[in-house]
């Protein structure tokens, strides 16, 4: 019961992401390739679970089977260094085994297919641009 709130949770998120992420009221004023910020897909996406602060303590996290990893400790946990390709890999193909942490996580590659109408190169920068402010948040 407790997993079907949380999936609930956050497919009601990600439709009402959706729905509001591109303006209706002029749709000619953004180009058809127009994808928003690494922050501000985070904030629709990722910060229900992660936290608004990315440190895995956000208001659905205690429902979920395993805590959210502290995602602003990536790097530390990567000798220093930003891991870019398989942060990547996460979000376009989910987190697959354990070692992500647990199946509760969107594929939000396929999402994105959805949203941009399988454009590649939309989907790309989406997960370029989610990454790139991911790197941002990085404890010094």
């Amino acid at each position: 019961m407790r997993h079907a709130l949380v999936v609930s949770t956050v497919l009601f998120a990600v439709l009402t992401a959706v729905a509001n992420e591109r303006p209706t009221a002029n749709p000619r004023q953004l180009p058809p390739t127009y994808v928003p910020s690494g922050q501000r897909m985070y904030k629709q996406y990722c910060s229900t679970c992660h936290g608004a602060d990315a440190k895995g303590n956000g208001p659905t996290a205690s429902t979920l089977k395993k805590t959210p990893p502290n995602l602003t400790t990536l790097a530390k946990r990567h000798r220093g260094t930003f891991p870019y390709d398989y942060v990547s890999s996460v979000l376009r193909f989910s987190p697959g085994s354990s070692a992500h942490g647990s199946p509760d996580m969107p594929t939000w590659g396929r999402i994105f297919y959805i949203i941009d109408k399988n454009n590649e190169e939309a989907v790309q920068q989406r997960i370029n641009n989610l990454c790139d402010y991911l790197v941002s948040l990085q404890e010094k």
